[in-house]
């Protein structure tokens, strides 16, 4: 069987353990919102839509990995109560991060996002941003959709991959009878 240059470009990311630690390094001392001009997975960004063309943009977020970190308290309360410790937010660190992407760059929509890469501080996710009013985008029948009216803020909303796993989305039929149409709207959690 012919395997595909995309399958050893998979294979090359696996293996390399020296270079994504090189990586890592370079990536730790820029910004933690960065445009880059090409995909490091080229394999994954085109399996989730992404196309070498005008008004497809890629950005690589630096995200904290760990729990949420919150502020200790100032009033008085025993140290259980503090609410400074196990508290995980409700949404994944690549949601997160296609958020800050689209906060850097609010004339564009994000198309998708996947994980590059971590150390034992960041966790590293390419998001794939698409710019809804570019005349490219427009005429193209397969993405064109991105820039109707109901998918402006899309990431905001959860309707992006991360946010439709984090929301349980994926799970259909008998035992997810309570995560649609959203977790909220069910009156699982508060207002």
């Amino acid at each position: 069987m012919v395997k595909s240059m995309y399958y050893f470009i998979s294979k090359n990311f696996r293996q390399n353990e020296e270079i994504r630690k090189e990586r890592l390094r370079k990536w730790r001392r820029e910004g933690s919102v960065v445009r880059i001009d090409r995909p490091t997975r080229l394999d994954r960004a085109r399996s989730l839509g992404y196309k070498a063309k005008h008004g497809f943009i890629v950005v690589r977020v630096r995200v904290k990995r760990g729990g949420r970190r919150r502020e200790r308290i100032k009033g008085g309360r025993k140290p259980s109560k503090y609410g400074h410790v196990k508290f995980t937010p409700g949404k994944s660190l690549q949601w997160i991060a296609e958020e800050r992407a689209a906060r850097k760059y609010p004339n564009l929509e994000v198309l998708n996002s996947y994980w590059v890469g971590e150390d034992g501080q960041y966790k590293y996710f390419e998001v794939i941003m698409v710019d809804p009013h570019h005349p490219v985008i427009k005429a193209d029948d397969e993405i064109n959709w991105i820039g109707r009216g109901a998918n402006k803020g899309r990431v905001f909303r959860g309707l992006t991959s991360a946010g439709k796993k984090s929301r349980g989305l994926r799970n259909k039929g008998k035992g997810a009878e309570k995560i649609r149409p959203s977790i909220r709207r069910h009156g699982r959690r508060g207002k």
